[in-house]
């Protein structure tokens, strides 16, 4: 049993339960409601900028979600954006923030399994009482020696969590779907990094592999993540 290893911290939206595709196929809902004002495409475009330009005021989660859709709402109707849509775009985040959670392979044991050995953390960012539900429903609270859910990820951010839990940054590893948030901050502080993609990845998540980092690893999916933890 390694000791280079104190404890691992994980993500959660799309690495240990269904997260994206809930939004494209809200997405999608959106595009039918605003056919007869703009191309699918066109309002795809102008829902993502509009995201990027509502982090900084709203946060990640599904409200912003909703915000942003309405917003692209008026902007692509020239305001003349019917009430009735409106009522539909906020009935579509309705039951976003209702949907029951689907875990990803392997996650509960993967969790089970390092539990007993390691200080297992749940770092994760969005909205407070989002998480908190989501983390309630899927029935894996008990696994986890902490809870943290930030506004933002960053390396300052993983060195104060990794200390405050008992493990020195270079004796942490941050295991998640996202290149920008889970892993090269992660690896900036000092930590082991793995990436377990989805098949869905929000555009302002993505960033170029460092693979010259040797504490920057890629797994397919969680099955893999014991081996290679024992491998160390």
């Amino acid at each position: 049993m390694t000791r280079k290893l104190t404890t691992v911290g994980f993500d959660a939206d799309d690495t240990l339960w269904e997260n994206e595709k809930f939004f494209k196929l809200t997405q999608d809902r959106f595009a039918s409601l605003l056919a007869d004002f703009a191309a699918k495409d066109h309002l795809a475009e102008q829902l993502l900028q509009a995201e990027k330009r509502n982090l900084g005021r709203y946060g990640f989660g599904i409200k912003g979600f909703v915000l942003s859709m309405i917003e692209t709402a008026i902007e692509v109707t020239e305001a003349k954006v019917p009430a009735s849509i409106v009522q539909d775009i906020i009935l579509a985040g309705q039951e976003m923030l209702t949907h029951p959670i689907e875990l990803l392979p392997h996650a509960k044991a993967t969790l089970q399994d390092l539990a007993d050995t390691y200080c297992v953390i749940l770092i994760t960012k969005g909205d407070l009482l989002d998480q908190e539900r989501k983390l309630a429903q899927s029935g894996l609270g008990g696994l986890f020696a902490g809870v943290e859910i930030v506004s933002k990820k960053s390396a300052d951010i993983y060195r104060e969590i990794f200390l405050r839990y008992g493990g020195e940054p270079t004796t942490s590893m941050m295991v998640g779907n996202s290149m920008r948030s889970d892993i090269l901050p992660a690896l900036a502080a000092g930590s082991w990094g793995v990436f377990v993609p989805h098949s869905l990845s929000w555009e302002p998540e993505q960033a170029a592999a460092p693979t010259d980092n040797d504490r920057y690893f890629e797994i397919s999916d969680l099955g893999y993540l014991g081996a290679l933890i024992r491998a160390l």
